[in-house]
């Protein structure tokens, strides 16, 4: 792929990443934030948060099924932005819902099950997050960053559940990310078992011998969401 290519697939991600916040201040801005504004931030956050987030986790089986080598390239801005989201999505809930009530807040996360998980959700992102850089993978080892960037799986599945035990009954978007994302994990468990079969059929050859060259071109597991690049 071209240098203009990378950089205008990488304008298309900024542009659509950032549409949902530019609309959300517009709204903000006309008043059109409905009769609860906090709540309603706080869940366009959240959704936006986890489609980002999906779609970043989307990008390995786009080429695990098609052969596609350029969605790779944009794994770690979609885990960037979906880390830029999660941090505004906890701001709401710290300033504008809970207005620095700490005892409140602490007493929230120990109470409420979808608060604790996903609390720890932006706890295991910020890791990730941090080391999303060229240099920070230097500074690991390649073999330690990957093993640090599989939490993009818990993380995924902390957002997830978080979802699921806030909504209310009769609300089925949470059912829908949770089909994708279980969509998402199985053809990465279908990818690895077809490795492993492929390794046990050549005498000789054990199943990690038999990852290594993938793991040597990258074409290993997901990176998560703040490793792509």
């Amino acid at each position: 792929m071209s240098r203009r290519t990378r950089i205008a697939l990488k304008a298309a991600v900024w542009v659509a990443c950032l549409a949902p916040l530019a609309l959300l201040l517009y709204r903000a801005w006309a008043g059109g934030l409905g009769a609860n504004p906090i709540d309603y931030v706080t869940r366009t956050l959240g959704d936006w948060t986890l489609r980002i987030l999906l779609a970043s986790l989307a990008m390995t089986p786009l080429r695990l099924l098609f052969g596609l080598s350029w969605p790779v390239t944009l794994r770690r801005l979609l885990g960037l932005f979906a880390f830029f989201y999660v941090c505004l999505h906890l701001a709401v809930w710290v300033v504008l819902d809970h207005f620095f009530d700490w005892p409140q807040m602490i007493a929230d996360v120990l109470k409420r099950p979808y608060i604790t998980v996903g609390v720890l959700a932006v706890a295991l992102l910020v890791p990730l997050a941090a080391t999303s850089t060229a240099r920070m993978v230097k500074r690991l080892g390649a073999t330690t960053w990957r093993r640090l960037h599989r939490l993009v799986y818990a993380v995924a599945v902390l957002g997830v559940l978080h979802y699921l035990w806030l909504a209310k009954k009769g609300v089925n978007d949470p059912y829908w990310y949770a089909g994708a994302l279980g969509l998402l994990l199985g053809i990465r468990l279908w990818a690895w078992a077809r490795r492993l079969a492929r390794g046990r059929r050549i005498p000789g050859l054990s199943p990690a011998m038999a990852l290594a060259p993938a793991r040597a071109s990258g074409r290993g597991p997901d990176r998560g969401p703040a490793s792509s690049g």
